[in-house]
């Protein structure tokens, strides 16, 4: 995507209707579920005998909600374990209300889950480093996502199989 401006152009105006420059707004974000498990509390907040295992899992959906709006929601799915005993289990579906103008329809996918949750993940990794600290842990802090990527993965895994002939 070439520009991501923010929808005010100089001195607060709004772009012009003739405007045919590419645009990603990001209207509102918000946590749209939140949930954070110490199973084992008190147990689990003791020191343990070596690090834990961390199992972190990420999902980016889009859903169309107007004309040129759309609802993206970024959830991270994290579990730690010491051996085979659970220490937390946090879910987070982090959302955006976004409006993209002038992108063609074949663009629009790298858009919407690429693009947006680029934008919305540093939000989202603070809120699960600080739900996770809250809980009584160090702060889980989430490495950088290649989106791009898990998009060519689900892509490719949607993709039918083909079976060439002899």
């Amino acid at each position: 995507m070439a520009d991501a401006p923010t929808g005010n152009g100089p001195a607060g105006q709004q772009p012009s209707a003739g405007d045919t420059s590419q645009q990603l707004i990001v209207n509102a974000q918000y946590i749209k579920d939140l949930s954070f498990e110490n199973p084992r509390a008190p147990q689990s907040l003791m020191q343990q005998s070596g690090p834990p295992s961390i199992e972190i899992n990420v999902d980016v959906k889009g859903q169309n909600i107007g004309p040129d709006t759309f609802e993206v929601v970024l959830t991270i799915k994290a579990n730690a374990k010491s051996q085979a005993d659970a220490l937390f289990l946090i879910e987070l579906a982090y959302g955006a209300i976004v409006t993209v103008r002038n992108v063609p329809q074949a663009m629009l996918p790298a858009v919407m889950l690429v693009e947006t949750p680029r934008l919305l993940f540093p939000f989202a990794r603070a809120i699960v480093a600080e739900a996770t600290r809250d809980g009584g842990f160090p702060p889980l802090m989430i490495n950088p996502i290649d989106f791009a990527e898990l998009l060519r993965r689900d892509q490719a895994a949607a993709a039918p199989s083909t079976i060439s002939g002899a």
